[in-house]
């Protein structure tokens, strides 16, 4: 699966929001408008790996209905926990421009085919999604890549492309929740290009920006790594 590994922030005068710059695993760019499960932001931005993990593990309100709703499904009440961090940032009222709501923002058909009546209800929310996740982990023998890809983009779409949909919203919320759910932030991401802390290496500034390799990995960088084979890995972080 070709998943996200960096972002960058791209205005562009014809959207009306942001539009955000990844690259997949290969190294091909993808574009995508953030518009994730309710399009929830931290202070007006994406959230980043860092706050994905550190939300995640951090106590919230429903954390004893999510443990005993999603053992009785047979499922980890982590995994739940993580799709309902990407999917809402913990908001009952969450509300996507798809139509999707609630915590675990069910569309209107997944919703009747789980007798959920009220998607703004946190019990029948957290049931509802709770028991189509245990589903589509069933439905793919555990692979819970495609279970996350057709939870965001449908059983259908998984079906068509033989695995996660490349779509640039699926694929960065399949790499979100992952991010999340196994907690932690790999260190692609994170930081500025402000140049090379102070120290045994001389600060670097307005370096261009490239496509460096990290251990076989692409990933964007505005430092070589070489000619300093003594800096394993280049300096990375999140392109303004």
């Amino acid at each position: 699966m070709g998943v996200a590994i960096a972002t960058a922030v791209v205005t562009a005068a014809s959207v009306s929001a942001d539009v955000h710059l990844a690259r997949r695993s290969d190294g091909s760019p993808i574009i995508f408008n953030d518009n994730i499960g309710s399009g929830w932001r931290v202070n007006g931005k994406a959230p980043t790996d860092a706050y994905l993990v550190e939300r995640r593990t951090a106590p919230s309100p429903y954390d004893d209905l999510i443990d005993l709703t999603a053992r009785s499904q047979g499922i980890d009440p982590l995994l739940v926990k993580s799709v309902m961090l990407v999917e809402s940032n913990f908001n009952p009222r969450a509300v996507s421009r798809k139509g999707a709501r609630g915590l675990m923002q069910l569309m209107p058909e997944t919703a009747r085919r789980y007798g959920v009546k009220n998607r703004f209800d946190v019990r029948e929310s957290i049931r509802g999604g709770v028991r189509y996740l245990a589903d589509l982990l069933m439905v793919y023998r555990g692979d819970l890549t495609r279970a996350l890809a057709a939870y965001n983009a449908g059983e259908t779409a998984v079906a068509r492309h033989d695995g996660v949909p490349p779509y640039a919203e699926t694929v960065e919320y399949v790499r979100r929740a992952l991010v999340a759910y196994r907690a932690v932030a790999p260190p692609l991401v994170g930081g500025g290009f402000r140049g090379m802390p102070t120290g045994p290496y001389e600060r670097v500034r307005g370096a261009p920006v490239k496509v460096a390799n990290l251990d076989g990995t692409p990933v964007l960088s505005n430092v070589p790594v070489a000619p300093r084979p003594e800096r394993a890995a280049p300096v990375l972080g999140r392109v303004r």
